[in-house]
């Protein structure tokens, strides 16, 4: 079943990001274990933009691609069967960045499952500005236990 606009809220509930590592806002479609979408605001309040880079604030690629992992992430863990469990991200492939991200950029996140095998899968990852492509390639998770849970 297909849910749209969850707010922080509901990201909250589903993965253990917090400040200032969480990089998803709002998810504005969910279809747990297929997709998901959602949006990062980009601000200049981040605290990454103080040194990436003085004057010319860019967001760094690495947290592009972490701010698509966790959409992935919540796509994989919304599904009863993997509540309480923790989506690692375990690799990178084909990944290609296009445009910078700059202060003032809503970023849309896209993430499609690809595929799953026991607890290994990998999504196929798309960030756009303003309906442009800006980065997008594939990614690989591993479904574990958390510690104590």
């Amino acid at each position: 079943m297909a849910e749209d606009n969850l707010d922080i809220k509901k990201i909250l509930s589903v993965i253990p990001h917090r400040y200032p590592f969480l990089l998803v806002d709002r998810l504005t479609d969910l279809v747990p274990g297929e997709k998901a979408a959602g949006i990062k605001n980009v601000t200049i309040n981040e605290p990454f933009f103080q040194g990436h880079f003085p004057g010319e604030p860019v967001m760094p690629g690495v947290l592009i691609v972490e701010a698509l992992a966790q959409v992935g992430a919540v796509a994989i863990l919304s599904m009863a069967e993997n509540e309480g469990k923790l989506a690692l991200f375990t690799g990178i492939n084909n990944f290609r960045f296009k445009q910078m991200v700059k202060p003032g950029d809503r970023l849309e996140l896209a993430v499609t499952m690809a595929g799953m095998r026991r607890n290994m899968g990998k999504g196929e990852a798309e960030a756009k500005v303003d309906g442009k492509t800006v980065a997008g390639g594939e990614l690989w998770f591993a479904l574990v236990d958390r510690e104590g849970g």
